[in-house]
C-alpha cells in the first residue's frame, strides 16, 4: 500500500498539471481578438490595379504577410450589401440565412421590408428613426454568435461601420453592440435598444468630439493626381459628382458643398468617410477593452464609403483610386494600433468584400464594349399589357422587385389559375422582352439540383419562404441606373470576383489560385477558433491558409 500511494499522488499531480496545458495550449492557440474587415464594394482588381502605389502597411502587408486567395467569388445572387455581409460572417448564402436583399417584398404582411429593420426597437443616440435596426430578420447564426456561445458571453463581439446593415449583421443576434453614423444634421454614432438603452461613455465622448467635423475640408488626392494612371481622366462624362459643383472633378470642398448634399451624410460619399470609420474603430477597440485577456474577441469593421464613392463616380474614376490609396493608410493606422494595443502576433485579420461592381456602361458603350441601360417603366408597361390582355386583369401580380415577380395568390385561386401554367406563362412572356437573359420559375428553382452557371448562383440565392415566383436574369452589364456611377448586384465576374486576404495569428504566408467562395470564411474562422461552426453554414474549411 506505501509503494502504490505515491504513485497515486504522482498520477494526481501529473493529470492535474497536464489538464491545466493542454487548456494553456488551447487558449494559447486562439487569438486575443478577430477582426473582420469588410470593405464595401471592392472588386478584386483593386488589389492589382492600384498595387504599386499602396504602402507596406495595409493591403500590402496582409498579402505579404499573410494569406491571399486571389479566386474568391461570391456563390449567389443577388450581390447586395445585407445579403453579402450575412454570407460572409454566417458562412452560408441568402437561401438559408434568409437576407435575400437589401429590402425585399415580404409576401406574409404584404410590403417591402428592411433587411436590418425592426419596428419593435428604439434608437438610442439619436432621435431619429436611425437606430431602429436589428438582426432579427437574419434566420441563422454568425461566427461571431458562435463564439459567444463558446466563451459562455464572455468573448466580446462589436460591430462598426458607417451603414447600419454593415454593423448588424455580421455581428450577429448576441453581439455586445453594433454602431453606425448617423449623418444628415447629427453626424453621431448611434445604436439601438436591441444592444442597449444608453450609449457607452466612450461612444458618448467620441461623439462630442470633433471627430465627424474635422472631415468637414477639402477632399484633395492623397498624391499628385498625374500620377493616378491606373484611371480615367478626371474630368469625363461617367460620373456624377455633389450638387453645388459644376464638375466632378478635384478638388471637393466638402465644408462648402455640405449643405446641399445631406449634411455630415458628405463625408460617407468621400474618402474621408473610412477614416472616420477607423477613429471610431480604434475607439471602440479602447472603450470595450478589446484584445486584453485570452477569451477571444470579435470586431467586425465595414467600410462603406468606397461603396457610396463608386456608385457617385464609376469603377475608373481618380475618385475610386484616391479612396483606395487613402484606405490603406487606414488599414496601416488600424494593424499599428493592433499592433500596440493587442500585440503583433496576437490577433487574426480578415478582409473581404460584400459585392464588386459594373463598369459604368456608358464608358464601356464608349470603347465598343456590349453594354447599356434598362428601362422598367417600358417592361412594365409592356408586362401589364401582356396581363390584362391575357388574364383580364394585372393583379394576378403583387410585386415586381429585386428582379422577382410575386404572385397574388389568392387572385390566382379567385380566377380559377393554375400557379404552374401561370410561372410558365410569365416565363415565356419576359423572356421575349429586350435586355432579359434568362427566366426561371420558383418551381425549377425549389426542384432542379444545378451544379454549373448561373442557376446555381440563382438557387443559393433564392429562399423558398421570401423570394418570389418568377425570376429575371438581365443581360450582361445592362443595369438599371443613371448613365453615370457603378452599381451591382449580378452574378458575373465583375460583380463576384473580390478579395479574400488573411493575416496574422494561424494563419501562414502564402497564396492560391483554387476558387474559393464567400461562405468558407466563417468556417474558416470557426475553425482557427475551435468552436462549432455558423448552425447554418455551408462553407468549406480553408485549411490551406492555416499556419
Amino acid at each position: 500500500m506505501k509503494n502504490i500511494l505515491p504513485l497515486l499522488v504522482f498520477i494526481l499531480v501529473f493529470g492535474s498539471c497536464a489538464a491545466q496545458n493542454t487548456n494553456t495550449s488551447a487558449n494559447d492557440s486562439r487569438p486575443k481578438l478577430v477582426v473582420g474587415i469588410v470593405v464595401d464594394q471592392m472588386r478584386y482588381d483593386y488589389l492589382t490595379r492600384f498595387e504599386s502605389k499602396f504602402g507596406n502597411g495595409g493591403f500590402k502587408r496582409m498579402m505579404n504577410e499573410g494569406f491571399n486567395c486571389k479566386n474568391n467569388h461570391f456563390n449567389y445572387v443577388p450581390t447586395y450589401t445585407g445579403p453579402g455581409h450575412a454570407s460572409v460572417f454566417t458562412g452560408t448564402t441568402p437561401k438559408y440565412h434568409g437576407i435575400i436583399s437589401n429590402n425585399w417584398y415580404d409576401k406574409e404582411i404584404k410590403k417591402v421590408v428592411y433587411c436590418a429593420g425592426d419596428d419593435s426597437v428604439e434608437s438610442v443616440g439619436t432621435q431619429s428613426a436611425a437606430g431602429m435596426m436589428s438582426p432579427h430578420r437574419m434566420l441563422t447564426t454568425s461566427f461571431a454568435d458562435e463564439n459567444r456561445l463558446f466563451t459562455q458571453m464572455s468573448g466580446k463581439t462589436i460591430g462598426v461601420a458607417q451603414k447600419d446593415r454593415g454593423a448588424i449583421l455580421p455581428a450577429g443576434h448576441t453581439a455586445d453592440a453594433a454602431y453606425w453614423f448617423h449623418g444628415a444634421d447629427e453626424g453621431v454614432w448611434v445604436t439601438s435598444s436591441f444592444y442597449m438603452e444608453t450609449l457607452p461613455n466612450w461612444v458618448k465622448k467620441f461623439n462630442k468630439s470633433d471627430a465627424a467635423e474635422s472631415y468637414f475640408k477639402d477632399w484633395v488626392t492623397l498624391y499628385d493626381i498625374a500620377t493616378y494612371e491606373e484611371s480615367g481622366a478626371d474630368e469625363n462624362d461617367f460620373e456624377g459628382g455633389f450638387r453645388g459643383k459644376e464638375t466632378a472633378t478635384f478638388p471637393y470642398e466638402l465644408d462648402k458643398l455640405k449643405d446641399q448634399n445631406g449634411g455630415f451624410d458628405i463625408i460617407k460619399y468621400s474618402a474621408y468617410g473610412n477614416s472616420l470609420t477607423t477613429d471610431f474603430a480604434i475607439a471602440a477597440i479602447e472603450g470595450e477593452d478589446l484584445g486584453e485577456d485570452e477569451i477571444t474577441d470579435v470586431l467586425t469593421v465595414s467600410y462603406s464609403s468606397t461603396d457610396y464613392v463608386g456608385h457617385n463616380f464609376g469603377v475608373n474614376s481618380k475618385e475610386v483610386e484616391d479612396t483606395y490609396l487613402r484606405l490603406d493608410k487606414d488599414l496601416e493606422r488600424l494593424f499599428d494600433f493592433l499592433d500596440k494595443r493587442v500585440g503583433n502576433g496576437e490577433y487574426t485579420v480578415f478582409l473581404t468584400s460584400d459585392h464588386g461592381a459594373v463598369n459604368v456602361p456608358s464608358y464601356l458603350q464608349s470603347v465598343k464594349i456590349p453594354a447599356g441601360y434598362l428601362d422598367y417603366n417600358d417592361r412594365k408597361a409592356k408586362f401589364t399589357a401582356f396581363l390584362e390582355a391575357t388574364y383580364g386583369t394585372k393583379d394576378i401580380v403583387e410585386n415586381v422587385s429585386n428582379n422577382q415577380i410575386f404572385f397574388n395568390k389568392a387572385k390566382l385561386k379567385e380566377l380559377g389559375l393554375n400557379i404552374h401554367e401561370i410561372e410558365q406563362a410569365l416565363v415565356d412572356e419576359q423572356i421575349s422582352y429586350p435586355n432579359i437573359a434568362k427566366v426561371y420559375t420558383a418551381t425549377t428553382m425549389n426542384s432542379t439540383n444545378y451544379s454549373t452557371g448561373i442557376e446555381v448562383l440563382l438557387q443559393n440565392g433564392f429562399n423558398q419562404k421570401r423570394s418570389g415566383d418568377v425570376i429575371v436574369v438581365d443581360d450582361i452589364a445592362h443595369i438599371a441606373y443613371s448613365r453615370t456611377g457603378s452599381t451591382h448586384g449580378s452574378g458575373l465576374n465583375y460583380d463576384t470576383h473580390v478579395p479574400l486576404l488573411f493575416m496574422g495569428k494561424g494563419i501562414k504566408k502564402g497564396h492560391t489560385f483554387e476558387k474559393t467562395v464567400i461562405p468558407d470564411i466563417a468556417p474558416t474562422m470557426s475553425a482557427l477558433l475551435g468552436i462549432s461552426f455558423p448552425n447554418g453554414s455551408t462553407g468549406n474549411v480553408l485549411g490551406f491558409v492555416f499556419d
